[in-house]
């Protein structure tokens, strides 16, 4: 897709100003005349703009920034280290991290970006089923952290926006100019060792490997929440306590709200093995409520209830996480009964040449045995994350049984290079395939096959500054008996590329 303005990766300004430029079609279904919205987004991206704008000489500053790792969320990322000058590194990024508002240091702003800009492309999208579809996406994700003491102030707007689409635009897609994340926290120690944090308003949300609960990072518009938690620290040892609703991304600006159908809440809780918790199990319940699930069997009201454990770690060269859930709960008035286990596991040979790191993906989660038994046996994934198995990936996290082997090479530190291969099977041949949102693909009534497909990604990611990463990937979805016995059955292409400036 040919462009106006050339991306120039050196340049974090050429990149925001084509981010925020929109240069597809209208918006269909918006709310506000066009003019408004793009003052909004020109007036946040300036504003994005001047705050990664930064002499040139600074990009020969150490590679190594002296506080913490940058995160999904954000929020969770304390800078307050800063404040030792012995941690400062010279970084150019470091006074917009660590900006103090007195003297005692207690009272300072963290501030930071991320622009992305990533194109997809599918061909014989869902077998056939959907004709050819790439498009751009497009966001930028300012933020402001004000820290007073043990109160706290976090707000994230976000700018979103998809051309080239020849299709309805989704909330996944682009919700305009709006608020992503806005909540105020308080961290107080109650007792002696011992830490309670609230935290109430709007925020991204991720528990455990993301399984149950995660941020849909992957697509244009992350999934944030709204509601309130509360969680007490001890030692080794975490409980918290939760109840969120989804927030519902629409097209408009400004115009995000709390979900009427769907609710959660729970209990999560964390027992860390050894003090720099790297390894560790959970165990959590979480209570879901969707008014209106939709399913092979049928649609309605469905509440369950999740029992989960998982168990983590680091050790030399291994990672792994593995986790099992139980689902119990009712479905149009009739028992819901289902459950999931699955895991990955890897190990990097750091010694070896191109230090190969190998990974296992493993997945048995449960489908309906009947539908046309009152009962549901069809695992419900809740948030999961947004790609959840390879890169783009159409299939979800329901009846499904998964297999992903992959090896990633590193010809230097800054570039990785994976080649992923994934095999598909349904769980019950009584039931369908599901998208990852949970959506219903293919109804599993045309076949008694199991077999859904195989999958081989090759995919490069190369970070190129402290700030700026650029990654690629290519894939195909081949057909099993059952899409080729229950409908259209075209191999799926895939393709992306993607640049993510973020500090």
């Amino acid at each position: 897709m040919a462009s106006r303005h050339p991306f120039d990766p050196t340049n974090p300004s050429s990149f925001l100003a084509m981010a925020g430029r929109r240069s597809g079609s209208l918006r269909r279904g918006a709310e506000k005349p066009f003019a408004r919205r793009l003052c909004w987004r020109g007036c946040l991206t300036g504003i994005a703009a001047i705050a990664v704008s930064a002499p040139a000489a600074w990009a020969q500053a150490p590679a190594s920034v002296g506080g913490p790792g940058i995160t999904i969320e954000r929020y969770s990322e304390d800078w307050s280290v800063l404040a030792d000058p012995r941690r400062r590194t010279g970084r150019w990024t470091e006074p917009f991290k660590y900006l103090p508002l007195n003297d005692a240091g207690d009272l300072y702003l963290t501030t930071g970006l991320e622009a992305r800009t990533r194109y997809e492309s599918y061909q014989h999208g869902q077998w056939g089923q959907q004709p050819r579809n790439d498009y751009l996406w497009n966001r930028v994700m300012p933020y402001a952290d004000l820290h007073m003491g043990q109160l706290r102030v976090f707000a994230q707007p976000i700018i979103s926006d998809i051309s080239g689409a020849d299709r309805v635009e989704t909330p996944v897609d682009t919700t305009g100019v709006d608020f992503l994340q806005g909540f105020v926290g308080l961290e107080m120690e109650i007792a002696s060792g011992t830490t309670l944090d609230l935290a109430a308003g709007r925020r991204l949300r991720s528990l455990g490997g993301g399984r149950l609960v995660d941020t849909r990072y992957g697509v244009n518009v992350p999934l944030a929440f709204d509601g309130a938690d509360v969680s007490l620290t001890r030692g080794t040892r975490r409980i918290t306590a939760l109840g969120l609703r989804p927030v519902e991304n629409r097209v408009g600006d400004f115009d995000d709200r709390s979900s009427d159908q769907k609710a959660l809440w729970g209990l999560y809780g964390t027992q860390w093995l050894a003090q720099d918790r790297r390894t560790g199990v959970d165990l959590y319940w979480l209570g879901f409520r969707d008014r209106n699930a939709v399913y092979d069997q049928g649609s309605g009201r469905q509440t369950v209830h999740s029992f989960g454990m998982r168990w983590f770690g680091v050790e030399g060269g291994w990672r792994w996480n593995v986790e099992g859930v139980i689902q119990r709960g009712e479905f149009n008035d009739a028992r819901t009964a289902a459950w999931g286990v699955g895991g990955e596991i890897r190990h990097r040979f750091a010694t070896a040449p191109l230090s190969p790191e190998v990974v296992m993906m493993i997945d048995y989660i449960s489908g309906d045995d009947d539908p046309d038994d009152p009962e549901l046996n069809t695992f419900n994934a809740l948030f999961p994350r947004g790609r959840y198995f390879v890169a783009q990936s159409p299939i979800g996290p329901r009846n499904l049984i998964h297999l992903q082997p992959s090896v990633t090479l590193r010809p230097r530190d800054d570039l990785d290079v994976t080649l992923m291969g994934a095999a598909y099977w349904r769980e019950s041949t009584r039931d369908g395939v599901y998208s990852i949102p949970g959506a219903l693909v293919r109804s599993g009534r045309g076949s008694d096959a199991r077999y859904i497909g195989t999958q081989i990604e090759l995919s490069a990611t190369w970070r190129a500054t402290q700030e700026l990463e650029l990654a690629v990937s290519a894939g195909a979805l081949g057909a099993g008996p059952f899409i080729r016995e229950s409908g259209s059955s075209q191999t799926v292409f895939l393709a992306s590329a993607m640049a993510t400036f973020k500090y």
